[in-house]
Order: C-alpha cells, then sequence, then structure tokens
C-alpha cells in the first residue's frame, strides 16, 4: 500500500517573502507518496525501539506514548514536526534528522511498519473508571469536545493526519493536554481552543475517559508475552 505524505511542513517550507510589508506567504503543501519496504522499516525501526520499546508500546508513566498502530499520516506528521523544530522535544529531536533516520523513503517504511504493530493489550487507564461519576462527565466532555474529529471511539482518521487515541496511555494523554494548554505543545488553532475552555480538572476527566476506550481486539496483541517475531 502507498504510503501518502500528506503533510504541511509548516518550518520546513515555511518562507516569508522580503517586501516593504514583511508579508509572511501561506504554508506550502507538499504531496509525496512513496511505496514502503516494511523490511527497511523494521532496520530503521531500530532507532525508535530503545525508547519506544521494540513492540512500540512505550510506557505507562507517560514518558513515551503507545506508537503501535498508529495512523500512518499521524505518525509522519509527528517525525516531520519534531525534524522541523515545529514540536519541540529535544530528547527526540537528533533521532528524527535525515542523518540519522534517513530520507523520506526510510521514514515512509519505519511509519508503515509502526502502523502495522499490535498494540498493547493491557495499556496504562486513568484512575476513574465506567462506574464513576467521573468517567461519565469525561465521557460528556469527550463527545461534546473531541469527538466531532478523533470519531466516538477514539479511531482518529488517517486522512488529515487526526491521531488514534483508543490504546494509549492516560498519563500521556494527560500531559499532552497540558503541554497544548500551556502553549508548550503547538496544534492547530482548533484544538488549542477546544483545550483552553476545559479548565484543568476536566482535561483529568477527558483522558481518563479516552484512556479506557475499548481497543479492537484486530489491532492489539494477545497477551503481554507477545514478541515481536522481527526482533528476536
Amino acid at each position: 500500500m502507498t504510503v501518502k505524505i500528506l503533510q504541511r511542513i509548516l518550518l520546513l517550507f515555511f518562507f516569508t517573502i522580503s517586501t516593504p510589508l514583511q508579508a509572511v506567504e501561506k504554508p506550502v503543501d507538499i504531496h509525496l507518496s512513496f511505496q514502503p519496504d516494511l523490511k527497511n522499516g523494521k532496520r530503521v525501526y531500530e532507532i525508535c525501539a530503545t525508547c519506544h520499546l521494540p513492540e512500540g508500546w512505550g510506557n505507562s508513566d507517560g514518558g513515551y506514548p503507545q506508537i503501535a498502530g498508529q495512523h500512518q499520516s499521524v505518525l509522519v506528521k509527528q517525525l516531520l514536526d519534531i525534524r522541523s523544530g515545529f514540536r519541540e522535544n529535544p530528547a527526540m529531536y537528533p533521532f528524527v534528522q535525515e542523518r540519522t533516520m534517513g530520507g523520506y523513503q526510510d521514514m515512509a517504511d519505519v511509519v508503515a511498519y509502526i502502523a502495522r504493530l499490535p498494540m498493547h493489550p493491557r495499556h496504562a487507564k486513568g484512575p476513574w473508571s465506567d462506574l464513576s461519576k467521573e468517567f461519565q462527565q469525561g465521557k460528556k466532555l469527550y463527545n461534546d469536545k473531541c469527538a466531532r474529529c478523533h470519531g466516538a471511539l477514539g479511531e482518529g482518521k488517517n486522512i488529515g493526519a487526526i491521531p488514534r487515541l483508543y490504546g494509549q496511555h492516560y498519563a500521556y494523554l494527560l500531559r499532552q493536554l497540558e503541554l497544548v494548554h500551556k502553549g508548550i505543545r503547538k496544534v492547530n488553532p482548533a484544538m488549542k481552543a477546544i483545550v483552553d475552555s476545559v479548565p484543568d480538572d476536566k482535561l483529568q476527566k477527558i483522558a481518563n475517559y479516552v484512556s479506557w476506550l475499548a481497543v479492537p481486539e484486530d489491532k492489539k496483541a494477545p497477551s503481554l508475552n507477545w514478541r515481536n517475531p522481527d526482533f528476536k
């Protein structure tokens, strides 16, 4: 399957034309397509596996997200955003540079590989179960504020690079919402406005609800003992 890199490369191709008014030009859309090589994607992923784990499951404390099973376009966008400096991530920045990861073909290969990894069978969930009032409050907030883009089930969309949310660790979800709220993580203006409209205690309830969204059986590994045979 062709991986379509339909990405607004904000800083790589974001330029200013010198005029008396110092007008800023609009971002340029670059459309590229590559046929992924999963064998090479596995090789490139060895750069990522030290932190994200060979399975792509990240860790429960929110330091590293689960990336297994994420949409290809989302993975590409984040890699390019970090590579360009648009998304601040000092720990990851050196590893996504072309001299380390490779060019666009290598990027296409590795995101295709990651997208095919099964997800954690028991990722870290928030403190409030579906029997709690906090869960129900989080559900209502999610449906009112987030579901229109991310989907009622947290499935996201490959077209448009909207992240798949189900299966993500609670601590990571909450940390990203807090970074957006503080203006540290840059996102599109619509999402920024939504996050800013929600008080901190309610952001916790949204993150909690999302962390409890069911991961489809065909998307997750059968057990914690599952190991990617490519790494044996």
